[in-house]
């Protein structure tokens, strides 16, 4: 029989990383067993948190035999951001891609001159990066 604490325990970071995409319209509606797996569901607002939420799901298991997920998408390919007092486009890059080096590409993709320069309240569309 599946032991729902230790099941808990290894999706962790997948379970955190919905949480943490909270405040941009993420939801975490169910940690349960379904049979023999960990069932998570919930809604991702957009194909690029979608994507880092695989992320977390590979690198925990790459086979994720014990896991039924129903992860959906309430939005569509990019993912809007505003941007804040204190945030910058490495941090929001290493949130979104898990990597703090993309930051040059989401410049791009919203037409920043300076990435080290963007007006508090400015919307950025994060494009599905590769």
């Amino acid at each position: 029989m599946a032991d729902l604490n230790v099941l808990k325990q290894k999706y962790a970071p997948v379970i955190d990383a919905l949480q943490r995409f909270a405040p941009y319209g993420a939801t975490l509606d169910a940690v349960d067993l379904a049979g023999e797996q960990l069932h998570i569901r919930g809604t991702v607002p957009s194909k690029v948190v979608l994507e880092r939420v695989w992320d977390y799901i590979k690198k925990v298991d790459p086979t994720y035999s014990d896991l039924k997920h129903e992860i959906g998408t309430t939005g569509g390919e990019t993912q809007p951001v505003t941007i804040k007092s204190g945030d910058t486009l490495s941090a929001i890059s290493l949130l979104f891609y898990g990597n703090a080096n993309k930051y040059p590409q989401i410049a791009k993709a919203n037409g920043l001159a300076d990435p080290n320069n963007v007006p508090i309240g400015t919307t950025l569309q994060l494009p599905l990066l590769s």
